[in-house]
């Protein structure tokens, strides 16, 4: 999997935002709401970030988008408060197509996973946590001293965006990364020039300090996974512990690191890839189901599956099946009747939670 298989596009948020998205890999459909140190567009050329896409390319189709305010997603004059993040959350998974995924959050992006998780119970299969809280330090709580840290590492994390002075580019990365090489520090560091505008970044920040998904959080009722490196920074080890407790039978997997996102030369990683593939390969109720109902169809039916599962429209399947379009629409017809789901995008997800859509030659 490269960057050259990734298509990106775009949709709308609620409140007129365009929210830039990429679809990419093979497999069961797997939603990404990401940290925000990210862009679309160099993602895949980085040491950070292109380690975990290949991770999750493996047995995934990965659809991913870049932040409000960040990346290819509109910049200017946006709004930057914690619903709207939700909302730009919602608006990529509506323009995906998928009805049924497995969702992975990543620092913020936790909370807005879990805040999806549980308003729409019967579309999240599976939910991976990376660095979860269930609020910011603001909605939690600051003594006086606290909040004027907060101002301190806000006002340096600007400057780091304006000067070339080492001391200042490191601070920030130093506390996301302490343990990267330097390789990996130019990277991030060149990472958040590209990714936002320093006023953006300290507007995001602040948005994700107010932020509480609480009262929403006991309502997850997927399998979930929480990982949290032990030693961190920016988010507590015992916050993770607290998201763990109170998701309904949640699994909790510490990590020895100091980093908020692992990196592939820890030891801890092979750990976390153990986790990850354990849990998201597991056979879910639905996957159990799919077999069964895939035992009625026929050949030919198998067939016009294989290519609905890779996105192919009736007419492109009937070239390459050489049937004309009215009749590879007749089988989809009845492929979507055997199968139980009303719709194509609800084929697709069936498709491929049962291994179609990888098949090469086809």
């Amino acid at each position: 999997m490269s960057d050259r298989a990734e298509q990106i596009r775009f949709c709308t948020s609620r409140d007129g935002v365009r929210i830039a998205y990429a679809v990419c890999g093979n497999g069961p459909p797997l939603v990404w709401s990401p940290h925000w140190m990210r862009h679309l567009k160099y993602d895949w050329v980085g040491p950070l970030w292109r380690p975990w896409l290949e991770l999750l390319t493996r047995h995934h189709t990965v659809i991913r988008y870049d932040w409000r305010g960040c990346g290819l997603s509109d910049r200017e004059g946006v709004a930057l408060h914690p619903h709207s993040h939700y909302e730009d959350l919602e608006a990529v998974i509506a323009a995906a197509g998928f009805e049924r995924f497995s969702l992975f959050g990543m620092g913020h992006g936790t909370r807005i996973g879990m805040a999806y998780a549980a308003r729409f119970p019967t579309r999240v299969s599976r939910l991976v946590l990376s660095g979860a809280s269930t609020c910011g330090r603001v909605a939690r709580g600051q003594t006086p001293e606290e909040a004027a840290e907060e101002e301190i590492r806000l006002n340096a994390m600007a400057l780091s965006w304006q000067t070339d002075t080492p001391a200042y580019a490191r601070f920030f990365t130093t506390f996301h990364f302490p343990d990267a090489n330097a390789d990996q520090y130019r990277a991030h560091n060149e990472l958040l020039r590209l990714a936002t505008s320093p006023a953006n970044a300290v507007a995001m920040m602040r948005s994700f300090h107010r932020a509480d998904v609480r009262d929403s959080i006991a309502n997850v009722r997927c399998p979930t996974l929480v990982m949290h490196s032990r030693d961190e920074s920016i988010i507590p080890f015992d916050w993770g512990r607290e998201v763990a407790a109170q998701i309904p039978d949640a699994r909790f997997v510490p990590l020895e690191s100091r980093n908020h996102v692992l990196l592939p030369h820890e030891p801890a990683w092979p750990q976390m890839v153990e986790a990850i593939d354990e849990f998201l390969l597991a056979r879910s109720d639905a996957s159990i189901a799919v077999p069964m109902a895939l035992d009625k169809l026929t050949q030919r039916e198998d067939e016009v599956l294989e290519l609905v599962a890779k996105g192919l429209d009736n007419s492109t399947i009937g070239r390459r099946l050489g049937i004309s379009e009215r009749t590879a629409r007749n089988h989809v017809s009845t492929i979507l009747s055997k199968l139980g789901v009303n719709s194509r995008a609800q084929a697709i997800v069936r498709a491929r939670e049962a291994g179609f859509g990888q098949k090469s030659g086809v």
